[in-house]
């Protein structure tokens, strides 16, 4: 975390709820989530899907259970992976009974859409006998009839009074363990919407732009969209929708939540665009990086720099940094320091020796600091039995 004043972002006081071991709320970090595209149904190919992305780093991931046979499959596939599953249910409300009974975290409902005052109470008593949160999903694509029919278009306003119907459902069977999404394919009604209802209430909210596109526009309007939410402190957990592969959404989530110094994971990478004073091929050399740092969880930072008119300053801002220079010879920098001079042939191999030397040195002091403080704390225990 920054202590510059103007890097600070005020997050949004909120309830806190959990999703399985994942806390979603209050002062817990912002969990990142993704949805699987394979059919639930199919085991194999599901939890293959939620493991890659939990080598990207996945916090919670979210399956669709339209039928019998996919809900039964939740309690294989939620004893093969290690992140909490959400069941996405829309209308029957069998199905989520089945998935709350068969080891979902959390429930991705309407309420409103479930049907009867007592079909939602069964829902809720699966909730509450199987430890399962709910999360009421709103949707500019699905708003209910009248609320069309009094706003005459999906609306903030009418997001707004679609997610708190649903809520007081919730809140009227005394249920509060729940998140709100207002989701929109519209930036401007997206944000409009997410920043009134965070006013409104104090529930955790799960954030993303639905529906955003494929994996270059999608990534720019959710970092439009998501990222000024983000920026005023609103959000508790978010899903980047992108028309590609789970773990992509992933890393483009985590890529938002570091830019904005809100959580930090893995080697984060400072280059230049490049330019024809660059003394080794930078964009190359990032992308071979990126791909071969990708194991790297322990968060650092690393610049890579062409030439030595910014070099020097953006490694001051960095763990550790290289800079090009002249006859194939580059430098290398470490704790902002110039530390040492590589051949450009070895200076890939040499980059990535040094970031799993310095993740391994830094997960070794985390260690040690963690047994000092169970040490500690041991010790802190036995003193007034001592004087007994």
């Amino acid at each position: 975390m920054s202590y510059r004043p103007y890097q600070q972002i005020q997050r949004r006081p909120s309830r806190q709820i959990r999703v399985g071991k994942v806390l979603v709320g209050g002062d817990a970090p912002i969990s990142v989530q993704t949805m699987t595209n394979t059919p639930t149904e199919d085991v194999e190919a599901t939890v293959a899907q939620i493991r890659r992305a939990e080598v990207a780093g996945v916090d919670i991931v979210r399956v669709s259970c339209p039928t019998p046979e996919a809900t039964a499959a939740l309690k294989e596939i939620t004893h093969e992976v290690n992140v909490p599953v959400v069941a996405d249910i829309h209308f029957h409300y069998k199905r989520a009974i089945e998935a709350a009974q068969n080891g979902a975290a959390c429930l991705r409902i309407n309420p409103g859409n479930i049907g009867s005052p007592e079909r939602v109470k069964e829902v809720i008593k699966a909730a509450r006998d199987y430890g399962c949160s709910i999360r009421i999903g709103v949707n500019a694509g699905s708003l209910e009839r009248h609320l069309l029919e009094k706003y005459g278009e999906p609306n903030p306003e009418a997001l707004v009074e679609s997610a708190l119907w649903h809520a007081d459902h919730l809140l009227q069977n005394g249920f509060d363990e729940f998140k709100i999404s207002v989701k929109a394919s519209d930036v401007f009604l997206a944000v409009a919407a997410y920043t009134a209802l965070a006013d409104a209430c104090d529930h955790p909210l799960h954030v993303g732009i639905t529906e955003a596109g494929g994996k270059r526009a999608g990534t720019v309007k959710s970092a439009i969209g998501m990222g000024n939410l983000l920026w005023a402190g609103i959000g508790d957990t978010i899903r980047v929708s992108l028309s590609a592969e789970p773990e992509e959404e992933v890393h483009v989530g985590w890529e938002m939540l570091k830019t904005l110094g809100l959580r930090h994971r893995g080697v984060k990478i400072i280059s230049c665009p490049s330019c024809a004073r660059q003394g080794f091929n930078v964009i190359e050399t990032v992308a071979t990086l990126e791909e071969r740092l990708a194991h790297i969880e322990v968060p650092m930072s690393l610049s890579i720099i062409g030439c030595v008119v910014n070099g020097p300053g953006e490694a001051l801002m960095t763990d550790l940094g290289v800079t090009g220079g002249g006859g194939g010879r580059h430098m290398v920098y470490a704790a902002g320091k110039t530390d040492h001079t590589v051949d450009g042939g070895d200076m890939i191999e040499h980059i990535v020796g040094l970031v799993e030397a310095k993740a391994a040195a830094l997960q070794a002091e985390k260690a040690e600091a963690a047994r000092l403080e169970a040490l500690s704390n041991a010790a802190a225990l036995e003193a007034p039995q001592a004087a007994e």
